[in-house]
């Protein structure tokens, strides 16, 4: 079974609007979707976002989320396995069931794709599903077929399927323009290459000269005939299900409801316990956890708790989570509290008197910053983390501690750096042999310094990319006055070097 074209159930006020979802590319923005609306007044997928607005100046432009529509084809391919042992994405808008003998248990074909239909429903989204003995003709079905159409094993596939256009068999662009130029432009047109008079031999020949024509194709969706095989049954096409990935949680379901305070502390508390035993199986430490509380009205109240670092310490994660149940309003009573952690990392076993040693000289670093964010917020607590560039005031950045670290560049090795780096160079006057000497004596803050010691220079290049073709050169010098005091300066560009007037001189840190 596939399913595909589901999308967000709107407002009627938004859904008659012109909507279109954009994407940047090298030639501008280009419309990758449009609802309704958008579709008629002339807005296409791959066309310019200033063209459709040539024909549309009302049409509203919303950035895409290619990551946030996969990560929700997933969880959804997941969801639709009660339909089916298995599921498989089919990106970017479909997925695939194999409801294969399952579908007695809805009461036929037409109910199990009928309760596809109410399912995606009641979610808010909008469903074409089909159902055929393989996944190609499923997805030509779902996308070029009647609604909810059916072919049956035991059918002619080409019943359903002659009439189809090419596009029905998953082709590349490029690919359906050659077909178009061949004149052919529906599926029996490719399975009958010969013709209604023609002999076995003659379509054998003529599906040689396609082959050789696309013989440079290496993927299925290039390659028409493979793609008509795999349509019909005669080639396999492997499919990768996807996997829910259980998550560590514990509950307790309560025989008297819970009214006060107290009772939930203590509750929460042999939860935590229980996790620690749960990710402890697991040698994975908790990031994130999730509290649900459900009362006996039907409310079912939520508290998020993101820790600094992985974690497997009761007492710890007891205490976050009280911190976060201030405000419950246990109402008539909690009947059911369950504990789930949505993001663990592995987190290997360490000797429990090392441990304890350390707790008892003093809190642990991810233990405070814990604190701080609860007792702070998210936005009040940053750490500083490293960032790939040689530029020194872009080395580093400042990221809120509960977010994971991007990844950066390997291999930066720098050279000395100050202990002290100013939050911008300051201007200063130097004293240099021409044309490029090293500083000899320099004015900051209203002093002049005379210099007895230079090391250097260190030559950073710009960033081109960010900074454009006129950004010049940096030339550090690690320096000592009279007073033994010690400076980071640089001389951004060079004498004769066409991007400006003479070199400017900076002050960027110090040493201790």
């Amino acid at each position: 079974m596939s399913v595909d074209r589901w999308q967000r159930a709107c407002p009627p006020e938004a859904a008659a609007r012109p909507t279109a979802l954009i994407a940047e590319t090298a030639q501008g923005p280009r419309i990758t979707a449009a609802n309704d609306a958008g579709l008629a007044a002339g807005a296409r997928p791959g066309m310019r976002l200033a063209d459709a607005r040539a024909l549309c100046p009302d049409l509203a432009a919303v950035p895409a989320d290619p990551a946030g529509d996969l990560a929700l084809l997933e969880r959804l391919a997941l969801w639709a396995q009660r339909w089916g042992p298995w599921s498989a994405i089919d990106p970017p808008d479909g997925f695939l069931v194999d409801v294969t003998g399952a579908a007695h248990l809805f009461g036929g074909e037409e109910r199990l794709l009928g309760e596809v239909v109410r399912a995606f429903a009641g979610r808010g989204l909008l469903a074409r599903p089909a159902l055929a003995p393989t996944a190609g003709a499923a997805w030509a079905l779902a996308h070029h077929g009647p609604a909810q159409a059916i072919l049956a094993p035991g059918d002619d596939p080409l019943r359903l399927l002659g009439d189809l256009p090419v596009a029905a068999l998953r082709l590349d662009a490029d690919v359906l323009a050659v077909l178009r130029r061949l004149g052919i432009k529906r599926i029996g047109q490719l399975a009958g290459l010969g013709g209604a008079g023609a002999g076995a031999g003659a379509e054998a020949a003529m599906r040689d000269a396609l082959a050789r024509r696309f013989h440079h194709h290496r993927t299925p969706a290039a390659n028409p005939l493979l793609r008509l095989d795999q349509l019909l049954g005669k080639v396999p096409e492997p499919l990768l299900p996807v996997r829910a990935r259980l998550v560590p949680l514990v509950q307790h379901r309560l025989c008297e409801p819970l009214r006060h305070r107290s009772q939930l502390d203590r509750v929460v508390a042999e939860l935590a316990e229980a996790m620690v035993r749960a990710l402890e199986a697991r040698s994975e430490g908790a990031r994130r956890l999730e509290l649900m509380l459900w009362r006996l009205d039907g409310a079912v109240l939520e508290r998020r708790v993101e820790l600094a670092a992985a974690t497997r310490e009761a007492g710890h994660l007891a205490r976050l989570l009280a911190s976060r149940l201030e405000d419950v309003e246990a109402g008539f009573g909690i009947e059911l509290v369950q504990l789930r952690a949505s993001w663990s990392e592995p987190l290997a076993l360490s000797q429990a008197d090392l441990e304890a040693a350390a707790e008892q000289h003093g809190t642990a670093l991810a233990a405070c910053i814990d604190r701080l964010v609860m007792r702070l917020g998210r936005g009040a607590v940053t750490r500083p983390v490293p960032r790939a560039s040689h530029i020194p005031e872009r080395a580093q950045e400042w990221q809120p501690p509960l977010a994971p670290l991007a990844p950066s560049q390997a291999g930066l090795a720098f050279h000395a750096r100050p202990l002290k780096l100013l939050d911008r160079p300051e201007p200063i006057a130097v004293l240099h042999a021409a044309p490029d000497g090293v500083p000899q004596r320099f004015g900051w803050r209203g002093a002049v310094r005379a210099v007895v010691r230079v090391e250097g220079p260190e030559r950073i290049a710009p960033e081109w990319w960010r900074e454009g073709g006129r950004a010049r050169l940096r030339d550090y010098y690690r320096i000592e006055d009279e007073a033994g005091r010690r400076y980071w300066i640089y001389r951004r560009g060079i004498a004769g070097d066409g991007r400006g007037g003479p070199p400017d001189w900076f002050l960027h840190g110090l040493f201790a």
